[in-house]
């Protein structure tokens, strides 16, 4: 069996009126500030000569303005082309709403004069740029940077299997036993080598490390990973080796760890 993701639940926990809150008071959120934010747009509107019923198109269009940008940066992936623009459209709206509202309140408190020519003029290219960076969005491809364009040539993946390891040499039969520094009668009969116990390892690797023993040598880091490697396995560090691959072969056979070490090529030519 193959590891699942685990499922998330999509309603979110908790008590009752948190649940609440969360789903039905995002909406009635929505609409308080919607209405909220209409008077001061609406006078902005007006300060900037629009008459009735053409001033009341200001809050319509800074809030479906917002809203759609923000969609549109949330729901496009990562790369895709128009991304970027929805971001800072939806960031640009936030900043038009929250200046009508700053400016509609000051100019009704008295701190501002509303017959300011910058004011009127920046007021009027409002609705010509939320409709021109709509159209923008609308006419931008949702295709991410990394798809490739319509008549490119598709590159396909070559799908390597995974290559199985040879399978293992089957497991040596049990080495007859070293002679001991005991006199050679009090030694028992060994069996013939046909009827020698066959050892299993719990590594299969032992098996072939088994046979280095056969020259009277325990055998090197070197060579251990020599013998693991013309079998076509991936030999382990230096600690495995020996710490477990040769620590498993001597525990069954205790009298191969009492081999000699192989002389160093230095060492037989002296």
């Amino acid at each position: 069996m193959g590891w699942k993701k685990p499922r998330t639940s999509p309603t979110p926990t908790g008590p009752w009126y948190a649940r609440l809150a969360t789903s039905a008071g995002r909406p009635a959120v929505l609409a308080a500030t919607l209405i909220m934010s209409m008077p001061g747009e609406y006078h902005v509107a007006k300060f900037a000569g629009w008459s009735d019923p053409w001033a009341y198109g200001m809050p319509f269009s800074l809030s479906a303005y917002a809203g759609i940008a923000a969609v549109v940066a949330a729901t496009r992936p990562k790369g895709a082309r128009g991304r970027f623009s929805a971001t800072v459209g939806a960031a640009f709206a936030i900043v038009l709403a929250l200046a009508a509202q700053v400016v509609a309140h000051l100019v009704n408190t008295g701190h501002m004069n509303q017959d300011q020519a910058w004011l009127i003029a920046v007021t009027s290219m409002v609705p010509p740029a939320v409709l021109a960076h709509l159209l923008h969005l609308a006419a931008t491809p949702t295709t991410t940077t990394a798809e490739a364009a319509p008549g490119a040539p598709v590159v396909v993946e070559r799908v390597v299997p995974p290559v199985e390891a040879p399978p293992v040499p089957p497991k040596p039969a049990q080495a007859p036993q070293l002679p001991a520094a005991t006199p050679a009668e009090a030694q028992p009969p060994a069996l013939p080598a046909e009827q020698q116990p066959a050892i299993r390892y719990a590594d299969p690797r032992c098996a072939i490390i088994r046979p280095l023993y056969e020259d009277g040598f325990r055998p090197t880091t070197g060579e251990m990973k020599a013998a693991l490697e013309a079998a076509n396995l991936t030999a382990p560090g230096a600690s495995t080796l020996r710490g477990t691959l040769r620590k498993e072969i001597e525990e069954h056979e205790p009298a191969l760890a009492a081999l000699p070490q192989r002389p160093s090529p230095l060492h037989r030519a002296g």
